[in-house]
């Protein structure tokens, strides 16, 4: 099916002016929507084809209205689209789409209503008992639905170029040091979820096995864009072994490529850096003491068929025996700042220092003018430790290989940081929380249900590529072009909350959008400078800086990792969604590969919850809906059409089942334990219901299942029935009606409870649904929780107590302020933004300062503080703009809340 939006504000980006439509026009205007590179210009390296996902206004696109794409010429574009999301008039909302692989790429795209048009050779998808097929052009791959081999490809003539290609990996028992055993992938089912013409997607799900138990289990995505000589691979596992047992060594994915022609015919490349190229021959021609000619050094230099040897100069044809043939090669990238490589001429001999350098871009290729692959994997040195393996290259075949996790480096050691003695008890474990903001408890620090997602290409060709080539796919890999919806159009649809697009109108408003650019340029910059990477930390951020160390908390408890603490994913996501910025978006990306899969546990008895911040991604035992949050990926879901983050939200459907035996306030102090009937739990109305709820709506606009729908509106309705609503804060709630019930509690404020999504949640309900009683109660929350002293009691009587967060806090004195239409409390919430209580503050000029060593500090920051003002500061600009420029600018305190 092929799907589009309407309602433009303006022309697609570079427009040099404004469209302004009536609504009479503009609802029988053809809807339109429109797509450009966020990098600002097209790709300059070859497009191996793409996806992304457009927003269309309620009620304007028809799920089964054809779409079509045109470049900005008007020259129409090979499309193939399909629905993400629905109104709930089910009207389309979201739909996904796909280029293939084109050189040049269209700086810009346009989709419309109209028979798109096929491409020039399309993907097509065939099945038989054993494999599901994917054609395209001369290329056949075949995918297995069981067994050890994943894939093969066949040249258009029935010559094999890739044999088996199979899922790979290593365990050590016990110990680092202890005895390796082998894992190989054992594929258990083949699912088609797209069929083409430009897209095919093959979902393959299996385990690996030791040959004896079947072990992490694993998702591989297989997608086949038409006009493409690759596939791209989105390789999911779940770690699910006790690293006290057993630790994982190696994890990779393996091709068997036959090797044709004599030795000097055969070609290795390695890519070093985005523009050099480790380009070598198995038997070398070139550097000898006797030269062959000019023409036989410069055909195997360029990956050609050297001419007859009879051609050869003498002696040269008759001593090539003599000359060593190099059977092994080796590229490590042990840390994100350095690689090693190397290369030998068989088994049992020694290898050779071949080259070192920083950073590889992470591809591989092997093979001779009659056939060859090449691997890449994204994040490659990033993710360290990583490998490129190629072996075998003397032989019939040779093994190419791309680790994901190098057998060569330590094993990945899981086990605890810190010793437990007398931490059994929740008093002990709350002192260890007073001290280093940890909570521990034994047995609750498992890595047992964590994943991982890493994205890779695996190219078949019929002869050796081009450096230049080959270059290009590098590059490719390391940074993917991506296309996004026009950011005007996505905010005229009125999706994810309140958000509006950079101002800078007027000087208040220019100091707030430097300060946002800056935020993200420091935090881009502090992944790079404090070298935030590895394989299980890459895409994650510090939660708090130490400026006596002049370092980040890394080692002291839930000061280390963020964990998405205080909404950083939402914060990025929402910056990029506003200005199509690289930077953002790119962070934002790379930080939900890494929030939704390793802070979450996907398998085992806290499958759907997530791991509060700590020194280990899993260390800390409060596991929490907060951070599994579906919130978080709905944006990359949608702007990218990601399948792996699609299945990721659907697995938090019926994550509050989790919390049947999950207690999450069982260590708060002095807390009051009345008994709950079954199926009746204690459940926090920020911090947990908003959350779950973003995961139900997810559901619901993916699938138009009105269950989810409903579980939403029984939550709205019975908070809103609370004497005290939003205020009460938390409630007992039963599992099964998916509704809150009164048990006379009394206003129990939290400055928690909002900052996890539930004010962009809540934006999005409201518009959605009518709740009446829902709507007046979260009014009550946004006017009230920041509300001075005097006017708190004069209003309701009871006890003030503490609040924190103001500063972030009054993006919701500014949602009450727009909804009511009240001045008053617009220049309140200005006033409260301003003031920097509890939060970053707003500085005049650039606050970052350089340290010693290439270092840059920002006074008070803390991952919260940054988070919660970057969404305020958004939020604020779209609701209460002229109010904001009414204010004063107070000197910031810095800190944020816990």
């Amino acid at each position: 099916m092929h799907h589009p939006i309407g309602r433009r504000r303006l022309l697609q980006a570079g427009a040099a002016f404004p469209v302004v439509l009536t609504a009479k026009a503009e609802a029988a205007s053809p809807p339109s929507a429109d797509a450009a590179w966020i990098d600002g210009t097209p790709p300059p390296n070859h497009l191996e084809g793409t996806c992304w996902g457009l927003a269309w206004p309620k009620g304007r696109l028809r799920r089964e209205t054809p779409l079509t794409a045109t470049n900005v010429d008007g020259s129409p574009l090979p499309l193939q689209s399909w629905p993400l999301a629905y109104w709930p008039d089910g009207s389309c909302k979201w739909t996904g789409h796909a280029l293939p692989a084109l050189d040049p790429a269209p700086a810009r795209l346009r989709v419309s209503p109209g028979k798109p048009r096929a491409p020039a050779a399309a993907v097509q998808v065939q099945t038989t008992q054993d494999a599901i097929l994917l054609r395209t052009g001369d290329l056949c791959w075949q995918i297995s639905k069981s067994g050890p081999t994943l894939l093969r490809a066949l040249a258009g003539n029935g010559t094999p170029l890739l044999e088996a290609v199979q899922l790979t990996g290593e365990l050590r028992v016990e110990t680092p040091e202890g005895r390796r055993v082998p894992l190989a992938g054992v594929i258990e089912r083949a699912d088609i979820e797209q069929s083409g013409p430009i897209r095919a997607v093959i979902r393959v799900q299996g385990h690996h096995s030791d040959g004896e138990r079947l072990l992490l289990p694993f998702t591989v995505r297989i997608e086949c864009f038409a006009g493409s000589q690759g596939l791209r691979i989105v390789h999911s596992f779940v770690h699910d072994v006790d690293p006290a047992k057993l630790l994982v060594s190696g994890i990779g994915i393996a091709a068997t490529v036959p090797m044709r022609g004599a030795l000097h015919d055969r070609h290795v490349r390695l890519a070093t850096a985005s523009d050099a190229m480790f380009a070598e021959a198995v038997r070398p021609l070139t550097g000898l003491r006797r030269d062959p000619g000019a023409a036989f050094r410069g055909a195997q230099v360029a990956g050609q068929p050297v001419p007859p040897l009879e051609q050869m100069r003498a002696p040269v044809a008759d001593l090539l025996e003599r000359i060593p043939a190099w059977d092994a090669f080796r590229l490590l990238q042990a840390s994100a700042n350095g690689f090693t490589l190397a290369k030998r001429t068989g088994p049992d001999m020694a290898w050779i220092d071949a080259g070192e350098g920083q950073r590889a871009p992470g591809l591989a290729y092997v093979g001779s003018p009659w056939g060859g692959a090449a691997i890449a994997a994204r994040w490659f040195w990033q993710r360290h430790p990583t490998e490129l393996e190629i072996e075998g290259a003397a032989g019939k075949a040779a093994r190419l290989c791309a680790w994901l996790w190098s057998p060569r480096a330590q094993p990945m050691d899981l086990r605890r940081y810190h010793g437990v003695m007398g931490m059994e008890g929740y008093a002990a474990q709350n002192q260890g929380l007073d001290i280093t903001y940890e909570d521990y408890e034994p047995g609750w620090d498992s890595p047992t249900g964590i994943a991982r997602t890493s994205e890779l290409m695996l190219w078949a060709f019929p002869a050796t590529p081009t450096t230049d080539h080959l270059q290009s796919l590098a590059r490719t890999v390391a940074e993917p072009p991506r296309l996004m919806a026009d950011p005007a159009q996505l905010h005229a649809v009125g999706i994810f909350g309140d958000w509006g697009l950079p101002d800078r109108s007027t000087p208040m408003r220019t100091a707030i959008e430097d300060q946002l650019d800056r935020l993200i340029d420091f935090y881009a910059g502090e992944v790079d400078r404090r070298s935030w990477y590895g394989f299980w930390n890459h895409g994650d951020v510090m939660h708090s800086y130490d400026a006596d160390r002049h370092q980040w908390r890394y080692d002291i408890g839930g000061f280390a990792w963020a964990n998405s603490e205080l909404s950083p994913d939402l914060w990025l996501w929402t910056a990029a969604l506003r200005s199509r910025d690289p930077k953002a978006f790119r962070l934002a990306e790379a930080m939900t590969r890494h929030t939704s899969e390793v802070d979450v546990y996907h398998l085992g008895r806290f499958a759907g919850l997530g791991t509060r911040h700590g020194v280990q991604h899993w260390s800390d035992s409060s596991k929490q809906p907060r951070v599994s949050n579906a919130n978080y990926r709905r944006i990359f879901h949608y702007l990218t059409a990601d399948e792996r983050t699609g299945d990721l939200m659907r697995d938090l459907v019926t994550s509050h089942e989790a919390l049947r035996t999950v207690e999450i306030g069982r260590k708060v102090p002095g807390a009051a334990r009345t008994p709950l009937p079954d199926g009746v739990i204690e459940m926090t109305f920020g911090t947990t219901w908003a959350v779950l709820a973003g995961a139900w709506l997810a559901e619901w606009e993916r699938t138009g299942n009105r269950k989810w729908r409903d579980r939403i509106v029984a939550g709205m309705d019975s908070i809103g029935r609370l004497p005290r609503g939003w205020l009460t804060g938390s409630a007992p709630y039963d599992l099964a009606s998916g509704r809150f019930l009164d048990r006379g509690a009394k206003i129990q404020l939290s400055h928690l409870n909002a900052v996890f999504g539930a004010v962009e949640i809540n934006a999005e309900l409201l518009r959605l649904l009518d709740v009446p009683r829902y709507r007046a109660a979260w009014l009550d929350y946004c006017r009230w929780y920041n509300a001075p002293k005097a006017d708190w009691l004069a209003k309701w009587g009871e006890p003030f107590g503490p609040r924190n967060l103001r500063e972030s806090h009054s993006r919701l004195t500014a949602f009450a302020a727009h909804t009511t239409s009240d001045p008053a409390l617009a220049a309140r919430a200005a006033q409260e933004f301003l003031s920097g209580d509890a939060g970053l503050g707003l500085y005049r000029s650039d606050p970052r300062r350089p340290l010693r060593g290439g270092g840059v500090e920002w006074p008070g920051i803390s991952t919260n503080a940054a988070s919660q003002w970057g969404l305020a500061a958004i939020q604020n600009l779209a609701l209460i703009p002229d109010a904001l420029d009414r204010g004063t600018i107070r000197p910031p305190k810095g800190g944020g809340g816990e």
